[in-house]
C-alpha cells in the first residue's frame, strides 16, 4: 500500500473490512471497530448508534462488493483521523449501482483504532 503513511494503509484495512459480511455478521467484529459513542448518519437519513449498527449489519445476507475509489486520510489531531472515499456497489444489474460518499472519524484509544462517526451520502445518478 503506502510505505509513507502506514496509518493510512491502517485505517484502509479496518475500514473496508467493514464492509466485508463476515466481519458485518459479527457483533464482536463490528463492537471492537467501534468506539462506545459511534455514531452514524446513513444515506438512508437515518441516524444508528453502535447497538443499533451492530443489530442491523448482523441481519444482513448478501454479500455485496464494494469498490473504494479516492481513499484519503486526515490526520485531524494526535490520534484522530478524517477518512473519506467513495463506495460503489451494485444495483440490481444497473450499469453504475448505487455510489455513496463516504466519511469516517477514527481515534485512536488504548492502543487501538475505532471509528466514532460514519456518514454516508448518496451522490444521484449521473453525477
Amino acid at each position: 500500500m503506502n510505505a509513507a503513511n502506514p496509518i493510512a494503509d491502517h485505517l484502509f484495512e479496518l475500514e473496508t473490512s467493514l464492509h466485508k459480511l463476515q466481519v458485518r455478521n459479527t457483533p464482536e467484529a463490528v463492537a471492537g471497530l467501534l468506539a462506545d459513542d459511534f455514531i452514524e448518519f446513513g444515506s438512508s437519513g437515518r441516524i444508528f448508534n453502535k447497538v443499533a449498527i451492530i443489530e442491523a449489519l448482523k441481519a444482513e445476507v448478501v454479500d455485496q462488493h464494494v469498490v473504494v475509489e479516492n481513499f484519503r486520510v486526515r490526520e485531524l489531531g494526535p490520534g484522530v483521523a478524517l477518512v473519506t472515499y467513495v463506495a460503489s456497489k451494485p444495483a440490481g444489474g444497473g450499469p453504475t449501482g448505487v455510489r455513496t460518499l463516504r466519511s469516517s472519524v477514527w481515534q485512536h484509544a488504548d492502543h487501538t483504532w475505532r471509528m466514532t462517526f460514519h456518514q454516508g451520502t448518496r451522490i444521484p445518478d449521473g453525477v
